[in-house]
């Protein structure tokens, strides 16, 4: 009976020696290194398509500024056009009455 305890007591010391003496961190610290470095790339993801969105959303407010300013000016021009027309009609006119 002595010797089966004895020899129990000591394949459980070997047994908790050589498993103590293992090196956890290591797999543990290369798999949360790579689940960060996951993390870490979504999230880096995320952000440039929400950037991406929101410049194309400011390109396209600005296209619509561009295209407004610029039926505006040729409302302005034809106008401008228009009063030029008329005044120099009115020189013609009044060079002819003369």
């Amino acid at each position: 009976m002595k010797k089966f305890l004895l020899c129990s007591v000591l394949v459980f010391v070997l047994s908790l020696i050589f498993t103590s003496c293992r090196d956890n961190k290591k797999v543990d610290s290369v798999e949360e290194t790579m689940e960060n470095a996951g993390d870490a790339i979504e999230d880096a993801a995320e952000e440039a398509a929400k950037a991406t969105e929101g410049a194309l959303e400011e390109a396209g407010k600005a296209i619509d500024n561009a295209v407004d300013a610029t039926d505006d000016a040729v409302k302005a021009t034809v106008d401008a056009i228009k009063t030029a027309g008329e005044a120099v009609d009115k020189k013609v006119n009044e060079i002819k009455k003369d």
